[in-house]
């Protein structure tokens, strides 16, 4: 008992959503929603799919005021100023996205942000307002500390999941952001964000909306903590997410990362042409039965003492080996038509092999490891459970580089951003992070050109927020 009378209207209200729990919207009754539920005739005001959330409208206007914030070079705080091409802006990142608009429109390869979650502990609801004067915004904000630094109660809200507009606020936060963010890639560029269930639907949605599902690229399932979180009700949650989109799909083709050692020993054979493996020529996937595409099905002749092969019988070739499925006996198809094993000839080849302890003869095609002078890289995975991608590797690294102290929360290890780059695929580019907390996208960015010679650069944005007396960065020494 807390002492208070029984609030009635509170109690009611937590009845009907037990009985009707489609009513409601972010805690509140949606009262078109209720009256439908009731069987009431009603149309839905500009029924259509579409995201929408309370405060939409105030996003768009904020995303358009112009910003009058400028970029101050902070000489004594950097490292060979004058040469560098990598930089590292402490601000607020909405102003910062503005700005940066007018140099970098159409410039930036890749993006990756680790925004706030919306867990319900998270402060993150920005004054967004840059239409008045810099002396009444700070002033409006809230108190700076002795040293001029905005203190983090005075920038920031909790969003607390108690609140009326719980997702909205989360939405208004992120539209403005993203929508900066997307004029600032280039046609071939690429945007990930990090991201776990609290919002990851909605996160979906808004980049639908702001980049297009049609350039959607993956929603990738990270193994962030193998043993699983013990602080969810009903499971132990082991993953997160990262979801990708590409500014223009029909610009980029593909992703590949490198092949890993298992895959690169699976190249074992080798001809004039290079290492290659050899991959079955029969469809084992997809559409693969002969009345799905019948004219994959047709007979390879095979000479038995070259084990070359031929589409017409004679001269040798004298076995004729169709796709079959071998367990079933059920007619398959070939994955390449007739036309394409004329124009690669020299890359199909049959060999004998064992099945249920016989013989038979087999089709095969030559994949070459070089394409072009390039080696092959293969698609990512949808899930990354490697153990590299373990968060704790990212606590780890950062203990190693401030003398075992815990100074930043639940950094990201490199290898994440390391694989995102790869999947961006560019050597020399521009790498935007701007929420950027410990700048481990730079530290990947760093760690990578080193490995493979390259000369890419990085933009981070991180708003210089106070950090809390009792914590471990302030006890060694950093006020922010």
């Amino acid at each position: 008992m807390d002492g208070k009378s029984l609030n009635i209207t509170a109690e009611k209200l937590h009845k009907l959503r037990e009985v009707i729990p489609e009513a409601f919207t972010e805690n509140k009754i949606d009262w078109e929603k209720l009256k439908a539920t009731l069987g009431e005739d009603i149309e839905f005001k500009n029924e259509r799919y579409v995201l929408n959330w309370a405060g939409k409208s105030d996003a768009f206007r904020v995303l358009q005021s112009p910003t009058t914030a400028t970029l101050v070079p902070a000489r004594e705080e950097s490292v060979n100023f004058d040469a560098t091409e990598n930089i590292f802006i402490e601000g607020e990142n909405l102003e910062v996205l503005k700005v940066l608009q007018k140099s970098y429109f159409g410039k930036i390869k890749m993006i990756y942000i680790d925004p706030p979650y919306n867990t319900g502990n998270d402060n993150f609801i920005y004054p967004d307002n840059f239409s008045e004067s810099r002396e009444e915004y700070l002033s409006r904000i809230g108190d700076k500390d002795e040293t001029g630094y905005l203190t983090r109660e005075g920038l920031f809200r909790k969003n607390s999941k108690d609140s009326g507009h719980y997702h909205s606020n989360w939405l208004s936060m992120m539209y403005p952001r993203l929508f900066l963010a997307r004029n600032l890639l280039r046609d071939d560029g690429v945007i990930f964000v990090s991201i776990d269930d609290n919002e990851v639907h909605n996160l979906r949605l808004l980049m639908n909306e702001v980049f297009g599902e049609e350039n959607f690229a993956g929603n990738f399932i990270i193994k962030s903590n193998p043993r699983g979180s013990q602080s969810d009700v009903y499971s132990a949650k082991v993953h997160e997410y990262v979801l990708c989109f590409i500014k223009n799909a029909q610009v980029v083709n593909s992703f590949t990362i490198q092949l890993n050692r298992e895959m690169l020993k699976e190249y074992k054979y080798e001809d004039e042409n290079g290492k290659y493996r050899l991959l079955g020529l029969r469809q084992r996937g997809g559409a693969w039965r002969r009345v799905d595409r019948p004219l994959l099905f047709y007979p390879i002749y095979v000479n038995e003492d070259e084990e070359a092969i031929a589409l017409e019988k004679g001269k040798g070739h004298k076995y004729e080996i169709f796709p079959i499925q071998p367990t079933t006996g059920e007619e398959g198809t070939w994955r390449w038509s007739r036309e394409k094993i004329i124009t690669d000839f020299d890359k199909i080849i049959a060999r004998r092999i064992k099945r249920d302890g016989t013989e038979a003869w087999d089709i095969f095609q030559k994949d070459y490891l070089y394409v072009g002078g390039e080696q092959k890289g293969t698609k990512a995975k949808s899930i990354w459970d490697d153990k590299e991608f373990n968060y704790q590797n990212g606590t780890n690294e950062v203990k190693n580089l401030f003398d075992g102290k815990s100074v930043f929360d639940f950094p990201k290890p490199t290898l994440l951003q390391k694989r995102m780059l790869e999947l961006s695929n560019d050597h020399n580019s521009i790498v935007l992070d701007f929420f950027a907390g410990s700048a481990t996208t730079a530290h990947a960015v760093l760690d990578l050109n080193k490995e493979d010679g390259s000369n890419r650069k990085f933009i981070m944005v991180q708003l210089p927020e106070k950090c809390n007396e009792n914590s471990e960065a302030y006890k060694a020494g950093y006020k922010t």
